[in-house]
This record gives structure tokens, sequence and C-alpha cells, in this order.
């Protein structure tokens, strides 16, 4: 080979000798800076406490705050036992509110800061006569646009003397909010068989409820309805103490400010330990939060033991 002919061979190696030595450094540049990556998630991950990530994941769970204070259906029994099925078995979140110092006292429920983070709110009092600033409250979540379920009493969730300033609220706000204010019932001594009505038996509330059942709740006479209202159930009076025993509704949805709202005229403590009745609340509960309603209903298996207390 000719001195020329070499150089030109020698000539032809270098640019893949100086491409491969480009490469190899860029392959250990990756190498290192995937290192340091990896070693810096893991730095970060150890140095942030487990806690905050399972709070941080809590926290997207959906928040329900029961506000109770009905002094007679001992909501301040009943209430904690179905937030604590939520907890348990539907990934929610649940804060419950009570009136105190006693469920007697009319003009204090404590905590009603809880609603500003609420995603959905259960009311269960009646003829309240809260200060301003606790008025204030429900009516900025009732009005906020977010779902509400409401039971038995909240029709009369309130009662101020005539004059006061929040006086219309003892007739409008069952009536505006939940579809009525209270009217009469068929007496103490009465009961309540309950009957779906045919058309919604595919309506998601009514999965995994009997088609008929029977509850202690003595009937609320509750029609007309606003018009806005969907009736679910129907309820006949059993041993109707003189009163109109005509079919009433006993659950029903309707709408305000266009959010979700489900109510149901039961709620004596003694309903609450038929598993229909339980799975109906609940069951509106996911429904108003526009969350999937388990194609055989909610389960509602107690969380502890529960026995209906007596009513005053």
């Amino acid at each position: 080979m000719t001195n020329r002919t070499k150089r030109a061979a020698n000539y032809s190696k270098k640019p893949t000798e100086k491409t491969a030595l480009y490469i190899s450094r860029i392959l250990k540049f990756a190498a290192l800076a995937l290192l340091l990556a990896v070693s810096f998630a893991c730095n970060a991950s150890a140095e942030e406490p487990a806690g905050e990530n399972a709070k941080s994941n809590a926290d997207k769970k959906p928040l329900v705050v029961f506000v109770t204070g009905d002094d007679e259906y001992r909501s301040e029994v009943t209430m904690p036992m179905i937030a604590k099925i939520l907890e348990a078995k539907h990934n929610l979140r649940a804060t419950v509110l009570h009136a105190k110092p006693t469920p007697q006292t009319k003009d204090n429920i404590e905590g009603l800061e809880a609603l500003k983070d609420a995603d959905l709110a259960v009311i269960y009092t009646r003829f309240r006569a809260l200060p301003d600033d606790q008025v204030k409250m429900i009516m900025d979540y009732v009005d906020s646009g977010k779902p509400l379920v409401g039971l038995r009493t909240s029709t009369h969730a309130f009662q101020y003397p005539g004059g006061h300033k929040h006086a219309k609220l003892n007739d409008e706000f069952g009536r505006n909010v939940f579809g009525q204010k209270w009217l009469f019932h068929n007496g103490h001594r009465s009961s309540t068989d309950v009957e779906r009505i045919a058309e919604q038996k595919d309506h998601p509330i009514l999965r995994g409820v009997d088609e008929k059942f029977h509850v202690r709740s003595w009937l609320y006479h509750v029609l007309p309805l606003t018009e806005d209202c969907t009736p679910l159930l129907m309820g006949k009076a059993v041993d109707s103490e003189g009163t109109d025993p005509v079919v009433n509704p006993v659950a029903w949805t309707k709408t305000h400010k266009n959010a979700r709202v489900f109510f149901t005229t039961m709620g004596h403590p003694e309903d609450f330990e038929i598993e229909s009745m339980r799975r109906l609340l609940v069951n509106g509960i996911l429904w108003a939060l526009a969350e999937e309603v388990p194609a055989g209903g909610a389960n509602v298996e107690f969380q502890g033991e529960y026995k209906a207390p007596p009513t005053t």
C-alpha cells in the first residue's frame, strides 16, 4: 500500500472513531442524569411524611356535612350512624354538627363553618331559631348551587317569632328548598306503609330499595308539592289518628339553584333499623353528589351496633 493510500485509509477511520467517542460521552452523561433524577425523587419521597400523602388523598374525597338539631327524632344519634357508613363503605368524608349544649338547644348549632368546605349538606333540624351568623352560614351553602339532602322535620327547619327578620324562613325554607313546608301529620301512634312509584322503579335512588316496606314514622301530609318535585315513594298511614289518611309522597327529588336535592319525610330512629330506609338515604346522598349508585344499591352495613334510641 502506498503512503497516499495509507493516509486515505487512516483519514476514513477518524470520523468513525470520533463519532464513537461522542456517543460514549453522551451515554455517560445520560446515565449520570438519570441516576441523579432517581436519587432526587427518592430523597424527596423520603423527606415527605407518609401522613401528608394520606391527608392529601383524604382531602380529595367528597365531604358530607350533617346539620342536626331536631330534639324529637334523635338526629344526633341517627346521622352519625349514617356518617360512619358513608366513610367506611363509600369513600366519603363526613362531619356531623350538633345543637349544643343539648339537642333541645334551639339557638346554637356548633361548627357551621364546616359548610364552607362541604360538597353536600344533609339537613335534619326542627324549629330552630339560630342567630344571624349561623343562619347566614346555612343560607350561604343553600344558595351556593351545591347539592342538598333533607329529612323529615326539615320542612319546618326554622321557627322564629312573628315580626322577626328571619320569620319568613319558617315557611319559605322548607317550601323553596325542599318542596313543602310544615302542614300536619297523621298522629304519633300511627305508622306508614311505603310503596315504590312504578314509573320510578329504575331511578338510581331506588336501587336495592324494597318495592314495599313499613316504617315507624307517622305520615306527613305534604301535598301539593312544588312543581319541580318528582315523587319516588308513596306512603299510606296505618292506624291514622283521625286525620286524613290520604296517600302522600314520602321521598322525592327536586332542584334548588340548579343543584340536586333529595328529601324524605321518613326519619324516625326505628326507621333506620330497616335496610331499605338506610339504603334509600345513602343512595340519595350518592345521587345528589352525582356519584355512582351501585347497581344493587349502597352498602349500608352498620359500622358497630345500632339500636334505635327512644324519641322524646
